[in-house]
């Protein structure tokens, strides 16, 4: 029979564990920083794209679960990679008080690409659930002021690079049609959908290429060893990272930098570095 002593020791090692992991999910791995590293290659890539750097960057959520230090850093950390190309892949806040004006003194410190500077939007980026396009015209008006090209079902020029960017399918804004509608099929192209469910829609009939997202921050909290309890995708498989598609194209989930409920565990937050290459 276990003695009243030894039960106590073991209650108090249990409850010191149990403190100690909830520590760790609130305050140590949400902010926990990985620089992740991927080869992105590109049909028809232009020769002087080759070898460069295009940084994603994804689900910030700006607010007050996201410590302001923390995204300095992260900022502080993106330039420090000198990037060719930053490609923001949407959520650049979380609904609470005085939203933009904490957006605006954020984002004033946003780090942008030597060559070019893009993003899509997220859900969050429209407000109470995700119905108000006014407020995603606001949040791009900020982003536009420090030199982003945000594009909502619309297509840039990066020194070559043609990049799409999708309306968010939440916001009910996913238009590929409109999207792809100027895309050359033989261009050198990279699309961002902030939503990894977008892809399995119809629309991408004539696409051939990279599609960048984020939207599941890989879930959050994950078990070892098993698929994360909760995402906010229909097609489950769609967790973070590369992700083999039919019709030639390849996505990339990337884990998201910010979150919405101040934890995570086994979810590293990501900034992802692809150096660009040609086929």
């Amino acid at each position: 029979m276990i003695s009243r002593r030894s039960f106590v020791l073991a209650s108090s090692g249990l409850l010191a564990g149990v403190g100690a992991l909830g520590g760790y999910t609130r305050y140590v791995e949400p902010q926990w920083l990985e620089v992740s590293r991927r080869r992105m290659t590109i049909r028809n890539l232009p020769t002087s794209l080759v070898g460069r750097t295009l940084v994603q960057v994804s689900d910030i959520h700006v607010s007050e679960e996201v410590p302001d230090d923390y995204v300095r850093s992260t900022f502080a950390t993106v330039r420090a990679l000198k990037p060719d190309i930053v490609a923001y892949t949407g959520d650049f806040t979380s609904r609470h008080d005085n939203e933009f004006e904490h957006a605006m003194a954020m984002y004033a410190e946003l780090p942008r690409g030597v060559l070019g500077t893009v993003a899509s939007l997220g859900n969050h980026d429209y407000g109470n659930a995700w119905l108000h396009p006014e407020h995603a015209a606001r949040t791009a008006a900020i982003l536009r002021a420090q030199g982003v090209t945000v594009l909502v079902n619309d297509i840039t020029d990066v020194a070559g690079l043609h990049v799409v960017g999708m309306g968010d399918l939440w916001a009910y804004a996913f238009d590929p049609r409109t999207a792809f509608a100027d895309l050359a099929p033989a261009a050198a192209s990279l699309v961002l959908s902030h939503n990894p469910d977008t892809v399995d829609l119809p629309g991408w009939e004539s696409y051939r290429g990279w599609i960048l997202a984020g939207h599941t921050h890989g879930g959050q909290c994950k078990p070892p060893f098993l698929p994360p309890p909760m995402l906010p995708v229909k097609n489950r498989r769609y967790t973070s990272g590369e992700f083999a598609l039919s019709n030639g194209r390849t996505m990339y989930i990337n884990r998201g930098v910010g979150n919405v409920m101040s934890v995570r565990f086994n979810v590293r937050p990501e900034v992802t570095v692809f150096t660009l290459a040609r086929t």
